[in-house]
C-alpha cells in the first residue's frame, strides 16, 4: 500500500510540473523565426521547416497537416499548407524560398507530433533554399521571444 501511494505522489507530483511548463514555450538559439510563428533551421543550401511551440501551444492538439508536394516551390512569407487542430486551422508560411525536396510523411498518420515535438519530429518540409539572404528578414532567439511576450500581452 505504501508503495502505491509514493507512486501517486511521484505521478501527481510529475503531472502539476508538466502543466506548469506547459505554458512556457520553447524557443531553441540555433533556428531562425518568423512574425508568423513558422521556424527554419539551415544546414548549408537545405532549411528543414515547421512551427514553433509558441504557435502548437496556441493552436491546441493539432489533428491534421495538410503537406504540400515535393518538388513545390515555396516562396518566403507565402503559404505552403496549414495544420488543423481542434481549435482552428491556420497556414504554415514559408520563411524561406526554395524548393520543396522532401515533406514528413509521418504527419499523416500521427499530426500529433507537431504538438509533441515541434522542433524535432514535427518538422513539416525540407526545402533547397534559394537566397540565404532572405534569413536577414527573420528574427533570431531572443527578438522572436520579445515578439511573443508582445503578442501575447496584446491578447
Amino acid at each position: 500500500m505504501a508503495s502505491r501511494a509514493l507512486w501517486a505522489s511521484r505521478a501527481a507530483s510529475y503531472l502539476r510540473i508538466s502543466v506548469f511548463h506547459r505554458g512556457f514555450s520553447t524557443v531553441l538559439k540555433d533556428l531562425k523565426y518568423s512574425d508568423s510563428h513558422e521556424w527554419v533551421k539551415v544546414d548549408g543550401n537545405s532549411a528543414t521547416i515547421g512551427i514553433t511551440d509558441h504557435a502548437q501551444d496556441h493552436l491546441g492538439d493539432v489533428v491534421y497537416v495538410e503537406l504540400p508536394e515535393v518538388g513545390a516551390s515555396v516562396t518566403q512569407g507565402d503559404g505552403f499548407g496549414a495544420v488543423e487542430s481542434v481549435k482552428a486551422t491556420s497556414d504554415v508560411n514559408s520563411p524561406v524560398s526554395g524548393k520543396v525536396v522532401e515533406v514528413n510523411e509521418e504527419l499523416n498518420n500521427s499530426p500529433i507530433l507537431v504538438n509533441s515535438s515541434p522542433y524535432e519530429k514535427g518538422w513539416i518540409i525540407k526545402v533547397e533554399v534559394k537566397d540565404t539572404k532572405e534569413l536577414k528578414n527573420l528574427m533570431d532567439s531572443e527578438e522572436y521571444t520579445k515578439f511573443c511576450d508582445k503578442e501575447d500581452g496584446n491578447h
